[in-house]
């Protein structure tokens, strides 16, 4: 197929950071905490009252994220809990109306512009909170609300939820999610993607369902698992399209600042999946969920620190590249005429590769010979990925 600009763009960025950040943060047990504690809106809607979040500096998240290596960040305008970021003027339930007090989406969109950084913007089109989200989907059923709602209303309410978002921020794109909650329910998509690119010509539009695209958006979600991969904690849909692709992962198991979570995957870890979704031709989005304060745990800034001193030296085997493949031990990717096979799995000093004969030579201080499509590993580095150069 044939790609537009943007997305030629969002293909070469092959990184960025996820942010999810709300008054569930106060909780600190995750951004499903409303639903899966049964907490009813008359005890979780005060939580805004307490939204003083006195340490957040977008400028210090920017920065660490650039300083990642990330070329964009996808920051949550509005969860499922239904609270709003963002100055948002069909709602009161907002994050103006907290201590804070101050616009988050329009601070983080100028501290990404000053840095050079993409800003896409996440909607929940599920509302726990929003009274004509009527009738109930899979969720939202202890939020006690009063039996009733106007669905129609409601489709007026989000899609104009989304269009102040394109008119007052304009965001590089728009990243989408909580359909899965109703699937068979007319969400208007067309009407939707519709306007956001009779205002925004040039953004991305990717929804979360878990489904095969739909006409209109411009490239593919999968959420916690490689592109097309079975089994995973996420039902997503198996089939790859032709758009560009992205792997959404957290860090640890949670999405929102869950202190309890401690299972936070390693740099090792982390680095396999940045290769292994560039060997598939796909993004990576990686998440941070921030305190209540604003501020994010240390857990996740050395892990970003470290993602970010490995793509310094080795940026070039995943920026600007396309995929080759995935094997269970590498991953391949190609820039124009040059390929990198990284080596992501070092239990075996002999490895079957796709090259018979070739000039290869490493990047990674590792030592090897290459004899009839078998690579013969003398010395590994201690690089946690090797990677081979072939021009």
């Amino acid at each position: 197929m044939k790609y537009t600009p943007s997305q030629l763009w969002f293909m070469d960025a092959k990184f960025g950071i996820f942010i999810h950040w709300g008054i569930y943060s106060l909780l600190k047990r995750g951004e499903w905490v409303m639903h899966n504690e049964k907490i009813p809106i008359s005890k979780y809607e005060p939580l805004k009252d307490m939204f003083e979040a006195s340490l957040f500096e977008p400028q210090e998240w920017v920065e660490l994220f650039k300083d990642a290596g990330a070329r964009y960040v996808t920051f949550t305008s509005k969860h499922h809990d239904g609270f709003c970021m963002y100055d948002s003027a069909l709602t009161e339930y907002k994050v103006t109306n907290t201590p804070l007090g101050r616009d988050v989406v329009g601070e983080l969109r100028d501290a990404c512009n000053d840095e050079g950084l993409k800003l896409f913007l996440y909607y929940s089109q599920l509302d726990w909170h929003h009274p004509d989200y009527y009738p109930l989907g899979r969720t939202g059923q202890y939020a006690g609300r009063v039996e009733g709602g106007d669905w129609e209303r409601y489709l007026e309410y989000y899609i104009g939820q989304v269009r102040e978002l394109a008119v007052n921020y304009k965001p590089f794109g728009f990243w989408l999610d909580g359909m899965w909650d109703k699937p068979d329910a007319d969400w208007k998509l067309h009407d939707l993607y519709q306007m956001i690119h009779s205002i925004l010509p040039n953004a991305l539009i990717g929804n979360n369902h878990h489904r095969k695209p739909y006409p209109g958006e411009d490239f593919q979600i999968f959420e916690q698992s490689l592109p097309g991969e079975e089994g995973g904690v996420v039902k997503n849909t198996t089939y790859i399209s032709d758009l560009p692709l992205e792997t959404c992962l957290t860090i640890n198991n949670s999405w929102g600042y869950n202190e309890q979570d401690h299972q936070h995957k390693s740099v090792e870890k982390l680095l396999e999946y940045l290769v292994k979704t560039a060997g598939m031709n796909s993004n990576l989005l990686l998440n941070v969920g921030p305190r209540p304060d604003g501020t994010i745990q240390k857990e996740h800034v050395t892990r970003l620190i470290r993602i970010g001193e490995w793509l310094r030296k080795y940026g070039e085997a995943i920026y600007r590249t396309r995929g080759v493949s995935v094997e269970e031990n590498y991953s391949v990717t190609r820039r124009d005429e040059v390929q990198y096979l990284m080596i992501t799995t070092k239990e075996s000093n002999v490895l079957k590769v796709p090259f018979k004969y070739a000039r290869l030579h490493s990047l990674t201080p590792l030592k090897f010979e290459l004899s009839n499509s078998v690579l013969y590993i003398s010395e590994w580095s201690k690089e946690p990925i090797e990677i081979l150069k072939l021009e």
